[in-house]
C-alpha cells in the first residue's frame, strides 16, 4: 500500500515538473486526464497478467471514452511518464 501512495506522489511531482499550467494538487488529481488513464492502465495492467483480458479490455474501452486516451491493457508502461492533452466528448 506505502508503494501506491508513493506512485501517486511521484505521478502528480511529473506532471508539476514541465507543466507550468499545474498549480495545485488537487487540481492535477481531478482535472488531468492524463492521470486518470495511468491510474487507470495500472488496474487493467493488473487484470491483463492475471489473464482477465475481457474484463482489462472492457474497463479500458470505458477510460478510452472517459479521458480521450486510449491505451491497450497489454502495453508495459515505465515509470515518470506524463500525458498532457487527452480529448473527451
Amino acid at each position: 500500500m506505502i508503494s501506491l501512495f508513493k506512485s501517486v506522489r511521484e505521478d502528480i511531482a511529473v506532471i508539476f515538473e514541465p507543466d507550468p499550467a499545474a498549480r495545485a494538487y488537487l487540481e492535477v488529481r481531478v482535472c488531468y486526464p492524463g492521470r486518470h488513464v495511468l491510474w487507470a492502465h495500472r488496474l487493467n495492467r493488473w487484470l491483463w497478467q492475471r489473464s482477465l483480458r475481457f474484463a482489462a479490455r472492457f474497463h479500458a474501452a470505458g477510460d478510452s471514452r472517459f479521458t480521450g486516451i486510449e491505451i491497450h491493457p497489454g502495453a508495459e508502461i515505465g515509470r515518470r511518464w506524463f500525458i498532457d492533452h487527452g480529448m473527451a466528448w
